[in-house]
């Protein structure tokens, strides 16, 4: 009999049953997710995804072929409710006997809050500045422990509808939570199926080894950026610019994608004037005439951000090519 696992306790899992017949039947919820669960199954198995590449994980309807793949899953991999709150109440109807893993409870990951103004503490003029938090700080490491300090979940609010006084849930753009949870999608397959538990061990040690690498190639190349003067579309990439140093100073669009009112816009755009913005970074499901509107004639670089890899072929080596387009993308803005 399948043993459900209860979000947020993945660093106990402990399966009393046997393990099932065969490599259990895993399903994920998006690209970034599969990528790291395939890297971890390597030739066991093959993860199902229930959301196609380059659809927001915000909200999306199943269709009949992924609710019958949900039905049959033995393991769920997904970030959490905070990303996705309508899979909440889908995985309790449809999977409701298989493992749950939510990826952004797993031990040893950062845990952001949700960025709330329209302007960043990068944008604000320097007087305004508050002291940071040494603890924030994202020391290199293949461990990344220095991440745990900051899994506050347990003190969150509930995420159902998507509240903006919680976590940001977008902690896949950070590598070194993707580390993290390499480690926790290990756990629970080697809980799950013992017979391979070894196998499980030895690809999510390699894949944390590629992680150390990738980031520490994209530190490397975005360093000439640092005190780059840019704005974002969508909030969605505290995480990649805390791994990297490389702040933004304010959003357009909200972390769950809502559209900007008329106040918000006016705010961003007094700051792109004073602080002397030099890159608008949009994205490819957005409208580009809000950057427009944000620039108001001024002359600055332009770049697109894709947090989905929505070009990209899913599989093992999606991660990795995603977080390095982000960087080229970043890179453009010079």
């Amino acid at each position: 009999m399948k043993k459900a696992i209860p979000c947020g306790i993945v660093a106990a899992i402990a399966f009393s049953a046997p393990a099932w017949a065969e490599v259990p039947q895993v399903v994920t919820d998006f690209a970034p997710v599969h990528s790291l669960v395939s890297q971890v199954m390597g030739d066991l198995g093959e993860p199902d995804m229930l959301l196609p590449p380059g659809v927001s994980p915000h909200g999306y309807s199943l269709r009949p072929s992924q609710a019958r793949a949900l039905a049959r899953a033995d393991i769920v991999f997904w970030v959490g409710p905070e990303l996705a709150p309508w899979m909440e109440s889908t995985l309790e109807t449809l999977a409701g006997d298989a493992g749950n893993v939510a990826l952004l409870e797993a031990p040893g990951g950062r845990a952001l809050p949700f960025r709330e103004s329209a302007v960043f503490e990068a944008g604000l003029p320097s007087e305004d500045h508050e002291e940071h938090d040494e603890g924030d700080d994202h020391d290199e490491g293949d461990d990344h422990e220095d991440h745990a300090e900051h899994n506050d979940h347990a003190d969150t609010e509930d995420h159902a509808d998507h509240a903006h006084d919680g976590i940001d849930p977008h902690a896949w753009l950070d590598p070194g939570n993707a580390a993290a949870w390499v480690s926790a999608i290990a756990q629970a397959l080697s809980e799950a199926d013992p017979d391979n538990a070894a196998t499980y061990s030895a690809n999510a040690k390699t894949a944390r080894g590629d992680l150390a690498r990738l980031e520490a190639d994209i530190s490397a190349r975005l360093e000439p950026l640092h005190g780059l003067r840019f704005v974002v579309f969508h909030d969605a990439y505290q995480y990649f610019e805390t791994a990297f140093e490389l702040p933004s100073m304010g959003a357009i669009s909200l972390g769950d994608a809502t559209d900007p009112g008329a106040a918000r816009i006016s705010q961003l755009r007094s700051m792109v004037r004073e602080a002397g913005v030099t890159c608008l970074a949009a994205e490819p499901q957005f409208d580009p005439a809000l950057v427009e509107t944000l620039a108001g004639g001024a002359e600055m670089a332009t770049t697109i951000l894709d947090p989905l890899g929505t070009t990209l072929e899913p599989g093992p080596g999606f991660y990795a090519a995603m977080l390095s387009d982000l960087a080229d993308s970043f890179l453009a803005c010079r």
